[in-house]
């Protein structure tokens, strides 16, 4: 018997298609036919009529029945007026399909998927899906014939089927060329190495002697690989010693599933930079993240990396060369090492939207998704830069199999759903392996600090309720707790506008550790404008601003002698290159509503409450002016 599974549809009309029994080679030949009415108040209704003939042994080679999807009939009678008429199809239906399908609804982009499971992520929202296999060459060129654009949202299918259907006049982007360099790891590495990409040492291996060869070349540990297939560390064995270079071989599946070696790299980070490529050949490069891996799965990404500017136009700078190198339209993924000696190292690259760039649906200008449709599609692309400060991503992975890792990942939903800034993507996947992907959560936020307090607060035992968390914005400090009384004039202000701040000694002379460490760690800490006040030498704003890249406003504290002005002088003459706001002697008022200003530049309703502070000011002159013209002066100053 047939099962009739009925697609949920988020632009255009609903879509019907057939799936094969697991297990079942062939069926009936049953011929089945849908047509499609609307009613008066726009609900569809589904009718069917069947007859069924005499037996048949011929095997289906396609799951979908290719009656029910006429492409001629669909493109004529069922058009979607989107942001493109083509339609666009995809190689996997699992949560990359997903998004994508996602981004496509929103332009009412017609994207269709090729899966071999019913219930893939995918089914539930794309324009069509095809129950079948990716990797099966028959499937494939049925498919690509629904479609005007075939592309990818997993790398492992058949190039050789793509590169056919390229020759028969098929759109295929990224190329079939590039989908063959990609799925062989190997075979990367020696494209990428022919064309200057810095890379870790490599070498293909072929038996135990050449391993050992490699071992004594490259040293140990040792990173053996196979070349086909590996992906979410599978496919990656590391040999500590000559004598585990057999068991590491082994766990591979041995030399004729084909290795080779690299030299271990000794990273202290792994970034990755999502790259597009519009069909113009124009490429943009998304801001350089870190991720970092659970059991060799992607687990976190921070956005932006927290590394220097130099290390981050380095790795754009390998990221574009990279994707440059390779034909087609598309988002490209490029991962990347940062070596303890600085040096960035190309690691290996999707042809596709990947896991490090899941936070651009909330943290950037234009999601990959997005971007990838786009790019294929032949539109121009978007902006790729965050319009966020900070953002992280969180994989939800399974914990256990089965309702109890449902469980326990719902409990963390849950959670997720009081942290300030989170937004939850659950992949509908129909069943809970441990480590499985099954979703993931970004949280956006004011800095790396923040969003990093709320992920620990959304992943401890407790599950504390994040919302009510205050993120510091400013930090007042001073030398000494005898400039207390001047610095909280900059108190009360900030309190006035409800800025969150902190108070803190930190002295340039007695605890330049401290100060160091202050001045560090601030603008990881959220903190985003610095007050520091001084009297005598003063030399606290200025050390600090040495330290720190965040504005720094500069309080002369009067002292004992001299009435403040030599605070006020070592303030001020700061050499080139490190800038420090200055205020008026002991004026910490000044500094405060500086500071406010300085906030108030992307912060609309700050900025607002300035303009009414200023009309407030304004407004006091004017009635203590009318009050002093009304009654005099005498009774001004005698009331």
């Amino acid at each position: 018997m047939l099962h009739l599974h009925q697609s949920i549809l988020l632009s255009g009309p609903r879509i019907t298609h057939f799936v094969l029994p697991r297990g079942a080679t062939a069926v009936t030949d049953t011929t089945v036919r849908f047509s499609m009415e609307r009613s008066a108040c726009c609900k569809e209704k589904l009718f069917a009529s069947h007859s069924t003939n005499t037996p048949s042994s011929q095997s289906l080679a396609c799951l979908a029945s290719s009656e029910v999807h006429d492409p001629s009939t669909r493109k004529d009678d069922l058009t979607v007026h989107g942001v493109s008429e083509k339609i666009v199809g995809v190689l996997g239906g699992g949560q990359l399909g997903r998004m994508l399908c996602q981004a496509a609804s929103e332009m009412a982009i017609k994207v269709i998927v090729l899966d071999p499971l019913e219930s893939c992520p995918a089914s539930a929202i794309a324009y069509d899906h095809m129950v079948g296999s990716f990797d099966d060459s028959a499937t494939v060129e049925e498919f690509a014939k629904r479609c005007e654009i075939l592309t990818v949202e997993i790398e492992h299918v058949d190039a050789a089927t793509l590169e056919k259907l390229e020759q028969h006049g098929v759109d295929c982007q990224p190329k079939a060329s590039t989908i063959r360099i990609i799925q062989d790891k190997y075979l990367q590495k020696v494209h990428f190495s022919r064309h200057g990409i810095p890379l870790p040492e490599f070498m293909q291996i072929d038996n135990l002697e050449g391993a050992k060869r490699a071992g004594d070349q490259f040293g140990y540990p040792l990173m053996l690989k196979s070349k086909r297939l590996a992906y979410d560390g599978r496919g990656n064995a590391v040999a500590k010693t000559a004598e585990e270079l057999s068991s590491a071989v082994a766990v591979l599946g041995g030399f004729e599933r084909g290795l080779y070696v690299e030299k271990w790299a000794p990273f202290i980070k792994e970034l990755a930079v999502v790259v597009a490529r519009g069909r113009d050949n124009s490429v943009l490069c998304y801001p350089v993240v870190e991720t970092i891996h659970k059991e060799n799965i992607c687990h976190i990404v921070k956005a932006p990396a927290s590394i220097p500017w130099k290390i981050r136009k380095q790795a754009n700078d390998i990221a574009y060369d990279a994707v440059c190198s390779l034909e087609g339209a598309g988002v490209f993924a490029v991962e990347l090492f940062l070596t303890r000696d600085g040096q960035v190292l190309l690691n290996e690259v999707a042809p596709r939207p990947h896991n490090s760039g899941h936070h651009t649906i909330e943290s950037c200008y234009t999601s990959q998704y997005e971007q990838h449709l786009r790019a294929v599609i032949g539109l121009p692309l978007g902006d790729p830069s965050m319009k966020t400060p900070a953002a992280i991503m969180y994989n939800i992975l399974g914990e256990e199999e089965g309702e109890q890792g449902f469980r326990l990942a719902h409990r963390l939903i849950g959670r997720a759903l009081s942290i300030k800034g989170a937004a939850i993507h659950w992949y509908d996947k129909p069943e809970m392996r441990k480590q499985r992907k099954m979703g993931h959560i970004t949280i956006v936020g004011s800095s790396m600090g923040t969003v990093e307090a709320r992920l620990n607060a959304l992943l401890s035992e407790e599950g504390r309720d994040c919302q009510s968390a205050v993120q510091l914005r400013v930090g007042i400090i001073m030398g000494s707790d005898s400039d207390l009384p001047v610095m909280k004039d900059a108190a009360r202000i900030l309190d006035a506008f409800d800025v969150p701040y902190e108070v803190r000694i930190v002295s340039a002379h007695r605890t330049p550790d401290l100060m160091f460490r202050y001045a560090s760690s601030a603008q990881e800490r959220g903190i985003q404008v610095i007050i520091a006040g001084a009297g005598g030498a003063a030399h606290l704003p200025g050390m600090v601003a040495s330290l720190t890249p965040l504005p720094v406003i500069g309080v002369p504290v009067r002292a004992s002698v001299l009435d403040g002005l030599d605070s006020l002088l070592s303030i001020v003459q700061m050499p080139r290159g490190v800038p420090v706001a200055t205020v008026a002697v002991n004026n910490a008022t000044n500094a405060g509503l500086l500071a406010v200003r300085m906030l108030g530049v992307g912060d609309p309703d700050l900025l607002a409450r300035m303009s009414q502070y200023q009309e407030d000011t304004k407004e006091d002159v004017l009635t203590k002016a009318e009050k002093l013209q009304r009654i005099g002066w005498e009774s001004y100053l005698n009331p």
